[in-house]
């Protein structure tokens, strides 16, 4: 059973929590990964050593697979592993902007089963495992339930509604933006907003927990062909995500 997986995350993305606190706006020590990845913080690579330590401590056989970790392909023999991003939303947190998040998820044979994502400086920390329901801060979640794609309030960047992505024009919706792939995925479990599109491939360390709390709060999640995403693969990315409440994911599925 996954419960105590579930805890085991949730006590390390509250240390996690702890340690990114300390350097937010404290102007931490940053500098640009290179090749296009971006960001990086002497408060993630922190944190990436935190977790990697306890959580490895504690599931020995278990994989690992981490946005600050060196890759190794030795994850792949393992059943379950660890999917984890020390901090989703790095420019936001560099910028003192709360839409940061630590993204703790383990995955069993390519499907995620223990999920969380926590929020330290708002506060928040959304969990779930599989078959047992989504949370925030200990409540139950659920997706909006709208019924339509149009006019729905979508997650994303402006660049995900060029003409080129869809049959005809894009769909008439009131887009908005925040920092972190994760929270993205929780803000739309949790019925804040309706749905949440990327059409860029996405690291399995942004989207693995946020997906399996959405689809616990019965929001449907794909990539852009509509196919269910998988976990640890070789090359670890998925071919977009959109993840909405039911109605809004067919309507925006149908016009891609």
């Amino acid at each position: 059973m996954p419960e105590p997986d579930l805890k085991l995350l949730t006590e390390a993305a509250e240390e996690a929590g702890r340690i990114a606190l300390k350097y937010f706006c404290a102007d931490p020590e940053c500098w640009d990964k290179g090749s296009g990845q971006g960001p990086v913080t002497e408060a993630d690579l922190e944190i990436d050593r935190m977790l990697t330590t306890e959580l490895r401590a504690a599931r020995p056989d278990y994989g690992w697979l981490s946005e600050e970790t060196e890759d190794n392909a030795d994850r792949l023999n393992h059943e379950r592993v660890f999917i984890i991003d020390p901090i989703d939303g790095t420019r936001a947190f560099i910028a003192g902007q709360q839409n940061f998040s630590h993204s703790l998820a383990i995955a069993e044979n390519g499907v995620v089963i223990a999920a969380v994502v926590h929020l330290p400086a708002k506060e928040m920390t959304f969990a779930a495992y599989a078959g047992g329901g989504a949370f925030m801060n200990g409540e139950r979640i659920r997706h909006s339930g709208r019924k339509t794609e149009v006019g729905a309030r979508i997650l994303a960047a402006g660049s995900q509604f060029k003409p080129e992505f869809w049959k005809a024009t894009p769909p008439p919706v009131e887009r908005h933006f925040r920092s972190s792939l994760a929270y993205r995925l929780c803000l739309v479990a949790n019925g804040r907003f309706d749905g949440m599109i990327t059409m860029r491939p996405a690291w399995e360390w942004d989207i693995a927990a946020g997906d399996l709390i959405g689809q616990e709060a019965g929001a449907k999640t794909g990539d852009k062909q509509g196919n269910k995403p998988r976990y640890n693969n070789a090359h670890p990315k998925v071919n977009g995500l959109i993840s909405a409440a039911p109605a809004v994911y067919d309507g925006l599925l149908a016009r891609l």
